[in-house]
């Protein structure tokens, strides 16, 4: 029901078990896009109740509660009374106070061995996760400079900037990488800043996400041309000095890209070292 469910489930080789997709965000990693070829879209962002259910599926899965809002796909308690169980990532519960205070790999690999499970492709999970946890441990291990950095997480829009606060996914990826994050103090995993707050702090790094949409501050290139033009942000040390980390925007949540997100942040910094 969105993109990050539908790539993890195009890892796992299951794309022969899939009766629709929904919500691309950007494009689909370049590994999965024969197999996504294959797959019907179900609509360009949710499908609603009915267009879910005339697919006929036995299951749903999001890492997104809103795929499950009323006017969405329908709420995970109505889709198991027609005898459809819906699964939803650890990360977006409907009910806040069980989301973890912050985002873990471990939570993320466990996500992984579910839906592998629940499809009896056991063993194809295991394999995933052991290859993301290498990957993981050695973009961590060439990231140690034991020089201490603070990095600003900026998502999207220019005269309200989203960026990273506590416990999200760029909060525990700067951590694992032995950054900071500039804006930890902040308790939402996404916040709106202001130029002068951030100006204050005058981050080391700013991490651009790379958004495919179209709207505001999206893409990278909008976010460096505001950057350098706007009055406050371009005395910013990062912006003066050009340095910038670039991740694509459906990266910076918790999915199979994750890994990827770890291993540009820490290539991004070793280069900007160099």
């Amino acid at each position: 029901m969105e993109q990050n469910a539908t790539e993890i489930m195009l890892t796992l080789g299951l794309a022969d078990r899939m009766a629709g997709t929904a919500y691309r965000t950007d494009p689909v990693l370049d590994a999965l896009k024969s197999d996504y070829d294959k797959v019907p879209v179900l609509a360009a962002q949710y499908p609603g109740r009915e267009a879910l259910l005339a697919a006929s599926p036995d299951f749903v899965y999001s890492m997104r509660a809103s795929a499950y809002a009323p006017d969405a796909g329908g709420t995970r308690q109505d889709l198991a009374k027609l005898g459809v169980p819906a699964y939803l990532s650890f990360n977006d519960c409907e009910d806040r106070a069980l989301i973890p205070a912050s985002v873990s790999f471990d939570a993320i690999f466990a996500e992984i061995g579910d839906i592998a499970k629940i499809f009896g492709v056991e063993e194809r999970g295991r394999s995933v996760a052991a290859d993301l946890r290498r990957r993981l441990d050695a973009a961590k291990t060439a990231a140690d400079t034991g020089k201490e950095v603070k990095l600003m997480w900026y998502y999207s829009g220019t005269k309200t900037p989203a960026i990273a606060g506590r416990g999200g996914l760029p909060d525990t990826i700067s951590t694992l990488l032995g950054a900071g994050n500039a804006f930890s103090d902040i308790t939402q995993q996404w916040a709106e800043g202001d130029w002068e707050t951030i100006a204050e702090r005058d981050p080391d790094v700013i991490v651009l996400a790379d958004l495919t949409r179209g709207g505001d501050g999206d893409s990278a290139e909008a976010k460096k041309a505001f950057l350098r033009s706007d009055p406050v942000a371009s005395k910013l040390t990062a912006v003066k000095n050009d340095r910038f980390i670039i991740v694509p925007g459906s990266a910076m949540d918790p999915s199979i890209r994750s890994v990827s997100a770890v291993e540009q942040v820490s290539k991004g910094l070793q280069d900007l070292d160099g």
